[in-house]
């Protein structure tokens, strides 16, 4: 076995830093990359009404239920007492929470008691961000997970 010298000692050091920081620089790019952004362009102004739309939403009573099965999104809305409801300008939003590759923003119809639209999805963990407005011109924002079983 050849002798440990001060030489060795320094390569070996300086050879674990330079792992280390190498991959501490690689997680920071892709983390910096993968970053999908601001929700709100001012947090102050969107706090603003904030307590307002929630009491009004809150006085709607809605749920809603996604579900995916068979290459197809459904959105049911029911209120407190679990009948639909229709609603008005309806947006959604469907991506990943951690990147916005994925993202998607389908078309939904009403097919009797649920909104639906054809939409293929990958095995996993997806965001589904919808906005809405009752027929009375409430707002209705809610964001739900969706599985997907492969």
């Amino acid at each position: 076995m050849a002798e440990l010298t001060g030489k060795h000692v320094l390569a070996i050091t300086v050879s674990a830093f330079t792992v280390i920081i190498a991959v501490n620089l690689l997680l920071a790019f892709k983390a910096v990359s993968t970053f999908p952004g601001l929700e709100v362009q001012n947090s102050y102004v969107a706090s603003q009404g904030f307590n307002d739309r929630k009491a009004a939403q809150e006085a709607l009573g809605w749920q809603l239920a996604p579900s995916y099965a068979g290459g197809r999104i459904d959105l049911a809305f029911t209120d407190r007492a679990g009948v639909p409801v229709r609603v008005t300008e309806l947006e959604v939003l469907i991506g990943r929470t951690t990147s916005t590759m994925d993202d998607a923003r389908p078309v939904f119809v009403a097919m009797g008691d649920v909104y639906s639209a054809e939409l293929g999805l990958a095995r996993g963990k997806w965001m589904v961000k919808v906005t809405a407005r009752s027929i009375d011109g409430t707002l209705f924002e809610q964001r739900s997970e969706l599985f997907v079983q492969g």
